[in-house]
């Protein structure tokens, strides 16, 4: 479903290499994409299907990849010069357990850090993280219309459960958003490819190889595309890197809540443990406890106005997911002082709803 998403929201390139778990998004866009008008390519390595996937943006087309962890690592400096020249790309990174190349066919929820922080100087990657096959539909669109609107690199963060598990979704009951391309450049005298007139927003796009000459380069540069060194320009271009994404924090937003007004405490989690920890809650309120749930589907920018809603008058939170050290309650934690927050984390398993259930129960007795 994420590629069927994908193929939905208008992507018409995309580039390869095999790897469990996400090989059959690879199969899909192999077989549907060349039938739907795209063009799909088998790549020789990672490394060259990320670059294929900016070549193609940088003409035009809406692109994708998929890999795992050990494939995402490789993609990491690419994903940073698609960062720094405003390439729209969707990169459906689907974990498995690592590190290294770990158990390619067992689930894992660890690669939070590695694909949120991966690039020099911390800029925020868009990151979207469904739960199941309807969300992977739907969030494959918003991450394609996020990437086009605001010319950036976004992940679709899904794991090897939600990868490879067959559902039956109803088509009806899809909440499908517009479709967004990204805004073209017209021809001026005067056109400078990376030019704004707010620090916050995006520069029209210009396809390389057309009529408009437009310059694309990794290193720092100004306005204009020439290399310059710590001018204010530069300065002002990267810091818009980050400030385009702040400025839209809020409206990317996707949450699921599930709140009791008279909680005590907040059960957070996402992805496939979101599932779990859903069941988990209506175990806890079978017992009489008020439990209040958020489920995040778009991790990055963390919604913190969601986070405050969600927690205003509880006095613990809860943050369930299947790694080690809770990266994802690591990241939230700046965002929730005054509360007291707790992990309930294992690997190399799905985290039942029983164990979370039977986990905030003990720490609310």
């Amino acid at each position: 479903m994420l590629a069927e998403g994908a193929l939905a929201a208008g992507c018409r390139f995309f580039a390869g290499y095999p790897i469990t778990p996400a090989s059959e998004i690879y199969e899909v866009m192999m077989r549907e994409l060349p039938t739907r008008g795209g063009l799909a390519l088998s790549a020789p390595d990672e490394i060259s299907s990320l670059c294929y996937c900016v070549g193609a943006s940088l003409r035009g087309l809406k692109a994708m990849t998929a890999t795992s962890g050990p494939g995402w690592a490789l993609m990491i400096e690419t994903v940073q010069y698609a960062l720094m020249t405003e390439t729209p790309i969707v990169v459906a990174l689907v974990q498995r357990l690592g590190p290294s190349t770990g158990g390619a066919t067992q689930g894992a929820q660890g690669d939070i850090w590695l694909a949120e922080f991966s690039t020099s100087g911390g800029y925020t990657l868009p990151v979207f993280s469904p739960s199941n096959a309807a969300e992977s539909y739907e969030l494959a669109i918003h991450a394609f219309n996020w990437a086009e609107r605001l010319r950036t690199p976004v992940i679709l963060l899904s794991d090897k459960e939600v990868g490879m598990t067959s559902e039956v979704v109803n088509d009806e009951a899809l909440q499908i958003p517009d479709l967004v391309n990204r805004k073209r450049a017209t021809a001026t005298a005067d056109y400078a490819p990376y030019a704004v007139q707010e620090p916050e927003t995006v520069p029209a796009f210009a396809a390389v190889g057309e009529e408009i000459k437009t310059t694309v380069t990794g290193s720092a540069h100004d306005p204009q595309g020439r290399l310059r060194k710590n001018s204010p320009q530069v300065i002002n271009v990267l810091q818009r890197l980050q400030r385009k994404i702040e400025a839209h924090a809020e409206e990317m937003a996707l949450v699921r809540p599930d709140l009791d007004p008279d909680a005590r405490c907040l059960l957070i989690s996402y992805g496939v443990t979101a599932r779990a920890a859903r069941q988990a809650v209506e175990i806890l309120r079978g017992e009489g406890l008020r439990v209040s749930f958020l489920q995040i589907q778009s991790l990055f920018p963390i919604p913190r106005k969601w986070l405050d809603w969600a927690t205003a008058g509880v006095e613990m939170v809860f943050v369930a997911e299947e790694n080690l050290t809770g990266q994802y309650r690591a990241a939230l934690t700046p965002y929730l002082s005054g509360k007291r927050i707790f992990g309930i984390n294992q690997i190399g398993h799905l985290i039942s709803p029983s164990h979370i259930a039977r986990a905030v129960e003990g720490l609310m007795a």
